[in-house]
């Protein structure tokens, strides 16, 4: 039962680091006592953060593309009409 609550699927990937990288991560980690992969998933996911679509940007850089456009107001909506048409 232990084994299925801790379970986390993954997919085992192999990586190349330098030295120096290896060196640094292995520092951290006997310091904060975390286990290498679960820096590098953190350190992945913080990078992948960064791709994350931002809503409010686009909005922002597509304000006032259309100057042009012109809405009905409200008092043109034909409410009677069929929706079927």
């Amino acid at each position: 039962m232990l084994y299925t609550a801790l379970y986390m699927p993954s997919t085992r990937t192999q990586i190349y680091l330098t030295d120096d990288q290896r060196r640094r991560l292995d520092a951290r980690g006997r310091r904060s006592g975390a286990p290498m992969a679960r820096m590098i998933r953190e350190a992945v996911d913080a990078y992948l953060a960064e791709d994350r679509p931002d809503p409010q940007g686009a909005l922002d850089e597509t304000f006032g593309t259309l100057p042009d456009l012109e809405v009905p107001g409200r008092d043109e909506w034909d409410r009677d009409a069929d929706p079927a048409r």
